[in-house]
């Protein structure tokens, strides 16, 4: 039999491949937190009236868009460890390892996203917001980052997909995600269309998991702009025909 389904369902419900899966959600979750957290400040110091901090960050994100992710995972193993002593120490596992890695790469992709969705709004909203006694901060809290974030929101879940399917990379480095144990257990056993077939079907349910996500954020992120442009619909009345009116249309 080509492919078996007793060997399919029982590789499904593996520990081996549970506990692969457990790390690449676990890796991906830390690195977009992370990426997005720090992508903030280098995407307002892309626009940054200071030029050493803009061409600084400029050069970053120019540096790791321009770098495969498996160079970087290499380097970060294999090189830090040879340049730095602290990396030869028992806590750099390879999940470190990635988890450096992919943020780096990360970040610059997330900066770059964050700055066009910054920089399509245009200084009206934050001149608006000054207007009415915002301070700077509060003006990016209230006004500019909401909506920012509405119109990113399908990038950032983009760049949060190709990056839970990016850390099958990690096999470089000796991480045991999803497509390492898979790649072991095939070794095992030589049944390679039902170990990928289960892999397959991994990655289906956390993809989907994700674009449901996205979906049920942008209506929630969408629904006081929906509400407000009812409001000001409601408002308008239709016209009814009126007596002038009427005595208009016959003195015509």
């Amino acid at each position: 039999m080509l492919f078996d389904p007793i060997i399919f369902l029982q590789a499904l419900v593996s520990p081996a491949l549970i506990h692969g899966a457990l790390i690449t959600i676990g890796l991906s979750i830390c690195v977009q937190v992370t990426a997005f957290t720090l992508c903030l400040p280098v995407a307002i110091g892309l626009s940054s009236k200071h030029a050493s901090v803009r061409w600084v960050l400029l050069a970053y994100v120019w540096l790791f868009r321009s770098a495969p992710m498996i160079l970087v995972l290499l380097f970060i193993w294999n090189g830090l460890p040879q340049l730095f002593p602290i990396f030869r120490s028992s806590w750099f596992t390879p999940f470190i390892a990635a988890y450096i890695g992919m943020t780096l790469v990360g970040v610059a992709y997330n900066a770059e996203i964050m700055r066009a969705a910054l920089g399509s709004l245009g200084a009206g909203q934050r001149e608006a917001a000054a207007a009415l006694g915002l301070t700077k901060f509060q003006a990016f809290r209230l006004v500019v980052m909401p909506q920012a974030m509405r119109i990113a929101l399908p990038s950032l879940m983009n760049e949060f997909i190709s990056l839970l399917k990016s850390t099958s990379l990690a096999y470089t480095i000796s991480l045991r995600e999803l497509m390492t144990t898979t790649s072991l257990s095939i070794s095992a056993s030589f049944r390679f269309t039902e170990w990928y077939a289960c892999a397959f079907l991994y990655y289906l349910v956390m993809v989907s998991i994700l674009t449901l996500a996205q979906g049920w954020i942008e209506r929630r992120m969408s629904a006081p702009y929906s509400r407000k442009s009812n409001d000001r619909n409601s408002g308008l009345q239709p016209v009814r025909n009126t007596p002038a009116l009427n005595g208009s249309d016959q003195n015509l």
